[in-house]
């Protein structure tokens, strides 16, 4: 008994080091011209592009501020698959590829997300405390993207 325990946890080691060796394209740009996108478009105050970087760019912009877990499988995979996800549906560095229409629905959306506090996502702000939202956060995010949206 004891000797298939033993031989059980080296192949689940064995399997955790095999498994390191998968390395997905990290959210990096690496020397190419990056694009303000959203900022660039909006020029907003330092507050709300502030609050923006730290709480969303890290899913949803094409540069993701990884923490040391995040480069161990599968941690690795869950988080690129997570950003992924996040870039399909929201990418602020390409907002100027946009057309207006899909603008001005995803100011609509984050206004949404952001009031309805589904954004950050909990399983986002659970490591990344300093991306969550406080009061005056919201605050500051909401009525800025409610002046965004009636001027469009």
């Amino acid at each position: 008994m004891k000797k298939m325990l033993k031989t059980g946890a080296f192949l689940l080691l064995l399997l955790f080091l095999l498994v390191q060796l998968y390395r997905p394209a990290l959210n990096i740009k690496q020397g190419q011209a990056g694009s303000a996108g959203f900022v660039q478009f909006y020029r907003p105050p330092l507050a709300v592009g502030n609050i923006l970087a730290n709480s969303c760019y890290d899913c949803h912009s094409n540069n993701t501020n990884y923490k040391w877990y995040q480069y161990i499988q599968p941690v690795q995979v869950f988080t690129q698959g997570h950003i992924n996800s996040g870039k399909e549906v929201l990418n602020f560095n390409e907002w100027n590829n946009y057309p207006n229409r899909k603008q001005k629905r995803l100011l609509q959306s984050i206004k949404k997300q952001i009031e309805s506090e589904k954004m950050p996502l909990n399983s986002y702000t659970l490591l990344h405390r300093n991306a969550r939202l406080n009061k005056l956060q919201v605050k500051t995010l909401i009525n800025w993207f409610e002046n965004q949206i009636s001027l469009n």
